[in-house]
């Protein structure tokens, strides 16, 4: 098949892609300003935040890889022009993501004791246990949000998570501003205030949502009567067939980049705070892949609900190529920058920079050029998921990056990180090691599974 016949489909991935991006991208734009501003108080209190959102990152990728379900389910229905059935996944959705994100906010302050048991500096500690209670308590309209979400975007709505999502970064941006350092009469409650931040403008995220799915007119044949809508025990189980193993996905991966940052501050809270820079900095790219794994997501549950499998494959591989462009111009960015970009969470301007500075400055410059150089498997291999999910294949995937996360990339991040003079950089080889190995592993997995449907 022609190159072209692939290019053309570039319009329409980016169409619906860029809401979603958008979207992503105000998540983590929330933890960035988290910790540009926390950043502002020093390395001790930028090493708090990460490791208050290690705990909080592996519970919401619970949350989030659950809630995709959802949408390749309403995709394949809306396809299939089964209006009922759309209304009835809505529903059940909702109610289990809005009780999953109580469970794992419960789950998450019951774990909070074990902060001071895993070999972390305790000033980091002492700083992290009131910010990751507030910023547990804000995984239940996190987690909702996502169920109201996947819903929309599985009808094609793509544009109202961007909305809701940057309505949230308005409200965090102010609050932190006010909270952080006491301004204006406000209490100043440091990193407590950045996790109140968080947590108001995740309810406001909820809020914005709800209205919008409540009145918008492309949403009227789905929200009518939505308290008469009888609940099936099939259904559930349905969506948490699916739900689960998407769920053990995003774990994996999450609890993967999550052992980095333990590992790290095994090494220290430099080390742990420069780790905390380049992951927020990689974040905000693989947001962008994400973008793109939703709309590979949306694009082939809706080609399988209209029984088109060559569509299905073209639309699948046009995502696949447009991805591996955008991750490859990340990766040149990355190289020529990695030495300048630490400088934006750490204040350079002082008379005197202290040594502890200079350090986090050192080490992050090699993360972020490592990180450079796994762009392109990581935005790949997040595509590639979105093209499974969509034809809900799930169970497979789950298996292959537990492989290549768990059983390669955590044992080399190990070793190389805490029993080699690598330190910081060997965890991050191991990282390097895993998205590229789980990258191969789908797209072979894809390749098997898209010709078994076209022949």
């Amino acid at each position: 098949m022609k190159l072209s016949n692939y290019t053309k489909e570039f319009g329409t991935n980016l169409r619906l892609a860029y809401p979603v991006i958008v979207g992503m991208l105000g998540h983590t734009v929330v933890q960035l300003i988290d910790n540009i501003m926390v950043g502002q108080l020093g390395t001790a209190e930028l090493a708090a935040v990460s490791l208050g959102n290690s705990f909080v990152f592996v519970a919401m990728s619970l949350g989030i890889g659950f809630s995709t379900a959802i949408t390749p389910m309403i995709a394949e229905s809306f396809g299939a022009k089964n209006h009922n059935k759309v209304r009835h996944i809505f529903v059940h959705g909702l109610i289990l993501c809005f009780g999953l994100g109580l469970i794992l906010a419960l789950l998450v302050l019951w774990a909070q004791p074990l902060l001071s048991q895993m070999g972390q500096p305790q000033e980091v500690v002492a700083l992290s246990k009131p910010y990751l209670f507030w910023v547990a308590l804000s995984l239940l309209p996190l987690v909702g949000f996502q169920g109201l979400r996947q819903f929309a975007e599985g009808l094609f709505q793509t544009r109202l998570a961007m909305y809701a999502t940057l309505l949230g970064n308005v409200i965090n941006v102010l609050l932190n501003y006010l909270l952080i350092f006491g301004l204006y009469g406000f209490p100043e409650l440091g990193v407590e205030g950045a996790a109140l931040g968080t947590l108001f403008s995740r309810w406001a995220m909820v809020l914005f949502m709800a209205i919008n799915v409540k009145n918008k007119k492309s949403f009227k044949r789905y929200n009518r009567k939505l308290l008469r809508v009888k609940l099936r025990k099939s259904l559930f189980k349905r969506i948490i067939s699916l739900g689960f193993p998407s769920a053990l996905q995003m774990f994996f991966e999450v609890t993967f980049f999550t052992s980095a940052i333990w590992m790290s501050g095994m090494l220290g809270k430099n080390p742990q705070a420069a780790n905390q820079i380049s992951l927020n900095l990689t974040s905000m790219t693989y947001m962008v892949a994400l973008g793109l794994g939703v709309t590979a997501m949306i694009r082939v549950g809706n080609e399988k609900g209209r029984q088109d499998f060559i569509s299905l494959r073209r639309v699948a591989i046009s995502t696949f190529f447009l991805v591996f462009l955008m991750s490859s111009l990340f990766c040149l960015f990355f190289v020529l920058t990695h030495d300048l970009l630490p400088w934006l969470y750490l204040d350079g301007n002082a008379t005197e920079i202290s040594s502890d500075v200079l350090t986090v400055v050192e080490i992050a410059s090699d993360l972020i050029l490592i990180a450079a150089f796994f762009q392109i498997a990581d935005g790949l291999q997040a595509v590639v998921l979105g093209a499974l999910r969509g034809i809900q294949d799930v169970i497979i995937p789950a298996f292959l990056i537990f492989i290549s996360y768990g059983a390669i990339g955590f044992p080399i991040s190990f070793y190389l990180g805490l029993k080699t003079e690598w330190g910081a950089s060997g965890i991050w080889m191991g990282l390097l090691t895993g998205l590229t190995l789980s990258a191969l592993l789908l797209l072979l997995r894809f390749q098997y599974l898209s010709q078994k449907l076209d022949s």
